[in-house]
């Protein structure tokens, strides 16, 4: 059997938390049942503010087999199990942020969060590690080799849960200007024709943005990321990669096929992004 490392380089990675974003269609969808706004719930099955479970553990396979192939690892074996240990530590973590760590937590004790993640991830990997060495390499388990592998083990998985939690996506949001500051530059886009109406959304149709306004759509062209810069000013968010939204033009919200759908002034109804959907809910949105 192949050497195995010193007990002080048996860890291959812990890891982290979080979860599914996905891109929902710009299609609109049905309306159903509403939900009143400005009442948050703490649904720990929503996405939205956390990385999608999919790029925590393809960091966490990356990461490990960078480890693997460095050198560290003394054999084909080591890089082996490091890799199942990171995979394991990963899906642990996400776990964890799904259903041990409370939603507000993520808006304000983050450092909790990551901290409680981190220890409900190094029980199981530092007991993976010492069964690999009691199993495999006959190495005799003891409170020595325990006080030095936990500790490895709850380093590098408060490292992977930091770097997890910076994979986390966010909705730009823009703000509401002073009482005395100037119209945000974009309102001097609108056509005339629409020219003093309140702005609900910008949605991105091809190279071209659709507004919805108090006195009816029209098309201008650019791009929406030009436009949300210029939209600073008035309070609202980007909901979805193609729409951008007024909160002040939200009149209802529901959730349909697992996804929120954001009804306007005008009754358009604009879909939000599994993304960006708990940052919304957290800043009463919905």
């Amino acid at each position: 059997m192949a050497r195995g490392p010193a007990p002080a380089d048996l860890l291959g990675l812990g890891q982290v938390t979080s979860r599914t974003p996905r891109l929902s269609s710009s299609t609109r969808t049905e309306s159903a049942s509403e939900t009143p706004r400005g009442e948050p719930q703490a649904d720990p099955t929503a996405a939205g503010g956390h990385a999608s479970p999919w790029r925590v553990l393809a960091m966490c396979v990356a990461i490990a087999l960078v480890v693997g192939v460095s050198g560290v690892a003394h054999s084909l074996w080591d890089a082996v199990t490091w890799l199942f240990e990171a995979v394991g530590g990963g899906l642990i973590g996400i776990a964890a942020g799904r259903w041990i760590v409370p939603v507000t937590w993520y808006r304000s004790r983050l450092w909790a969060a990551a901290l409680l993640i981190a220890v409900v991830i190094t029980t199981p990997i530092t007991a993976s590690v010492l069964a690999r060495l009691a199993f495999f390499q006959h190495v005799p388990i003891t409170w020595t080799l325990v006080r030095e592998i936990a500790p490895q083990a709850f380093g590098t998985s408060l490292v992977m849960t930091a770097l997890a939690f910076l994979l986390r996506r966010h909705p730009t949001q823009t703000h509401a200007a002073a009482p005395d500051a100037p119209a945000p530059k974009f309102l001097s886009r609108l056509p005339p024709r629409l020219a003093g109406a309140e702005l609900y959304a910008v949605e991105a149709e091809d190279h071209y943005l659709r507004l919805h306004t108090s006195e009816g759509q029209d098309l201008i062209l650019m791009r929406l990321g030009d436009a949300i810069e210029e939209l600073e000013g008035l309070e609202g968010a980007q909901t979805h990669r193609s729409w951008w939204v007024a909160k002040a033009a939200v009149t209802g919200a529901e959730r349909l096929d697992g996804r929120a759908v954001l009804t306007l002034k005008d009754g358009a109804e604009v879909p939000v992004s599994r993304a960006f959907a708990k940052a919304l809910r957290s800043a009463g949105w919905f």
